[in-house]
């Protein structure tokens, strides 16, 4: 029996719920609009159909292989027929009323156009990586920065992002860790349903909305080995319990669209999988809007070795759910000629139409097609200052303080001399991240430009390189392109942290070291840069390492013995002020890890929510338990971990009972106090371990989280509900329950909370 999910994530919904900065979403199916897809079903012949489902690509701007060049003319042509539904890749008033015009105007029942582009982390104004977003732990902060950006995306004739991202990734070696949230399914889904709201707003016909696209469906982040593209073989329960609750929070905050992924799972592609599309997402979600390939996914079955031809793989597509094909031309060639011969029935590409036609309604493009072409707005949108505002405080609050030995941090501004080292501190580019919109090549405030801002008029701040990260082209990224042999700036650099009072260092990844494609296995501090901070920081023990990245790295010597140690990963436009905030004071730091540090690179995939072995603990002292005998089991950082200036504890959590029934809420609470000199914010984390199930159970689980911001010798009680259906899984009878036992809960500041007590689920 497959799970029913009838009680799936009722408090991280609620939670998502309450912190939205939206009203809810109108639905996307009503009456009305229904009668008016009838009517127009009535009217279109096969080929025009066929056409809804048929997406292609602006040749100028690919995101995927493509398989043979386009013929512009032919494309042309079949936009007047009717024979395409969609375009990605095209933005710019212009560009998008030129190719809607011959759409609307050309082909004879005049359906208009789905524009859809990558819209991940921000449009002109770019935002932090999601990864980055995510470690704030606040889903306002993101729901904020896609309102944003869907904002500015729709001004220039956007209709439809390819966002959120919500895979849960536990292995830092995927590439593609930098476009989510993390480890966790409780956070993922909070920001996952933040992310739908913002883009999508509480009306889709709104010119400042465009619809969300989920993706990718499903477990893309369970890639083995981290390696883009690869297999995925995983238990039901995983995917139950971890994988699918982020996209069930999605499509509850309104998803339009959803994208299914490039990996197989347990021997089926996504693409082509009944059960996840038909049975989970349509079926026992109920989800109304249109699923989507990503790219050229469903010609990828052959390869796959699941679709002998492309006519054979738009067959097992279609059947399966998967309503459009995104740039493998497989309906385009072969949809027709298989509903004619009846192999796929009419009534299944009818289905597939109305799920597309009715987001297209929901979009107000039927009645205006050039709804968000308007020039005008589309030049006061894309140079808004309360953009890059949003953006510097955002990217602040995304900052995770890792280490502070003896208070080096913050800095005074008004400090003698600062030396500024690291290609990376004075990068304009690094900062935008990868899948960066239309963020202009090179426009982030440099860590060297935030830094220069910030100090006083007395300040003096050198600058030294050290030595360049990469070399040649940083497109086409191969082991080649780090620098391993030219030290001729360390001299340089050397002197100037001789010379300084305190250092600040620059060390990480180059933007397009992660992103698609970009797995890597090696995720340590690559090139000279371990080298650079020894010889630094031995000219000058006072260095503060920045750590620029895109994913968790394995950092080496740089954690052991830098004084202190900032993760501030891509933080978009205004990365740099945003640093310097940090640095300097003017923001206390308050984020968390939403994925765990590995200590080194063996230990992937790493993640804090694991289960317990039957031999977890070696106290008898011999080797004969699960463990590395070269380094502990343990990550470098946690997750949820991250340090402030100043200092939160936390009391013991206490229960409202010692037990509850299947009805009943239990109210858990704990005293914050801020025993620090300066106000700050806290993130109190809620974990729950089930003692003894029908199927192992981790030995924590994250239910809940607040942050509070308290001022210097402030306490607060905070507190959290827990039901029943909080602590449901999916157990061995292939259910979705709570099973009647003990169960700990921890309230803590990281997942390494050890604090606990205990409560009992009675039988109904």
């Amino acid at each position: 029996m497959r799970p029913t999910f009838s009680r799936l994530l009722p408090l991280c919904l609620a939670l998502a719920a309450a912190l939205a900065v939206s009203a809810a979403p109108a639905p996307l199916v009503d009456p009305a609009t229904e009668k008016r897809i009838d009517a127009l079903l009535a009217q279109m012949t096969l080929e025009e159909k066929v056409g809804q489902l048929h997406q292609l690509s602006s040749f100028f701007d690919p995101t995927g292989p493509m398989p043979e060049a386009p013929d512009e003319a032919a494309r042309v042509a079949k936009i007047r027929n009717g024979q395409v539904g969609s375009m990605l890749n095209v933005h710019g008033v212009a560009a998008v009323r030129r190719l809607q015009q011959l759409a609307v105007d050309g082909s004879r029942l005049h359906i208009p156009l789905l524009f859809g582009y990558d819209v991940v982390h921000g449009f002109r104004t770019i935002f932090p990586v999601p990864l980055a977003e995510a470690a704030s732990w606040n889903p306002a902060a993101a729901e904020r920065s896609a309102r944003i950006a869907a904002t500015e995306a729709a001004a220039t004739g956007i209709d439809w992002t390819f966002a959120p991202m919500v895979d849960i990734c536990r292995d830092a070696r995927w590439g593609r860790i930098m476009e989510g949230a993390g480890e966790d399914p409780f956070l993922g889904a909070a920001f996952a349903a933040a992310r739908v709201r913002g883009f999508q707003g509480p009306d889709l016909r709104a010119v400042d909305s465009v619809a969300a696209c989920v993706k990718h469906f499903a477990a893309y982040g369970f890639a083995e080995a981290g390696r883009d593209y690869n297999t995925v073989d995983l238990s039901a329960a995983t995917l139950h319990d971890v994988v699918l609750p982020p996209f069930r929070a999605a499509v509850e905050a309104g998803a339009a669209t959803v994208m299914t992924s490039f990996n197989e799972i347990a021997g089926l592609p996504s693409v082509s999988s009944a059960r996840l599309q038909r049975e989970i997402l349509k079926g026992e979600w109920q989800f109304p809007g249109f699923v989507v390939s990503d790219w050229g996914a469903i010609r990828e079955t052959l390869p796959h070795g699941f679709a002998t031809d492309l006519r054979h793989a738009a067959q097992l597509a279609i059947l399966s759910g998967n309503d459009m094909d995104m740039e493998s031309s497989a309906y385009d060639r072969h949809l027709a000629e298989l509903v004619t011969d009846g192999t796929v029935p009419s009534a299944v590409l009818d289905e597939a139409v109305r799920r597309v036609l009715r987001v297209k309604f929901a979009l107000g493009l039927f009645d205006d097609p050039y709804r968000r072409c308007d020039p005008v707005r589309e030049r006061r949108l894309l140079e808004a200052p309360e953009h890059l505002a949003a953006a510097r405080e955002i990217a602040g609050e995304s900052i995770v303080l890792l280490k502070n030995s003896d208070s080096l941090l913050p800095l005074d501004p008004e400090v003698r001399r600062i030396a500024v080292i690291g290609a990376l501190a004075a990068d304009k580019d690094a900062p935008l991240g990868n899948w960066r919109g239309e963020g202009r090549r090179d426009s982030a405030v440099s860590l060297l430009e935030g830094i220069r801002a910030a100090v006083g008029p007395r300040t003096v701040v050198d600058y030294a390189e050290g030595a360049a990260v990469t070399i040649g082209d940083r497109v086409a990224w191969t082991d080649s392109q780090y620098n391993t042999t030219d030290r001729s700036g360390f001299r340089a650099a050397v002197a100037a942290a001789r010379r300084a009072d305190v250092v600040v260092l620059a060390v990480g990844e180059d933007a397009w070291q992660t992103g698609e494609g970009r797995s890597q296995a090696d995720i340590g501090l690559k090139g000279l840069q371990q080298e650079l901070f020894a010889a630094v920081r031995a000219a000058n023990p006072r260095t503060v390492v920045v750590l620029m990245s895109g994913r968790p790295l394995v950092l080496g010597a740089v954690a052991e013995q830098a004084p202190a140690l900032l993760a501030t990963w891509h933080l978009g436009s205004q990365a740099g002020h945003a640093i310097a905030d940090v640095l300097f004071g003017l923001r206390n730091p308050s984020a968390k890890l939403p994925v765990s540090f590995p200590r080194t690179v063996g230990q992937c995939p790493l993640y804090y929510a694991h289960k317990n072995t039957g031999r977890p603990t070696g106290g008898d002292g011999r080797v004969f338990w699960s463990h590395y005998t070269d380094t502990p089991n343990s990550p470098l950082y946690p997750f949820g971990f991250g340090l402030s200036y100043t200092t939160f504890t936390l009391s013991a959590p206490r229960l409202s009972a010692a037990a509850i029934g299947p009805r009943d809420t239990l109210r858990v609470t704990a005293t914050l106090t801020n025993k620090g000199a300066r106000a700050g914010a806290e993130v109190v984390q809620l974990y729950v371990r089930d003692v003894v199930g029908s199927l192992t159970r981790p030995v924590k689980e994250l239910k809940g989280f607040a942050k509070i911001e308290l001022q210097p010798g402030e306490s607060r009680e905070v507190a959290f509900t827990l039901t029943a259906a909080d602590l449901a899984f999916t157990t061995a009878r292939g259910t979705w329950e709570a099973e009647p036992g003990e169960f700990q809960v921890f309230v803590g500041n990281s997942s390494e909370v050890d604090s606990s007590t205990a409560f009992q689920l009675r039988p109904e």
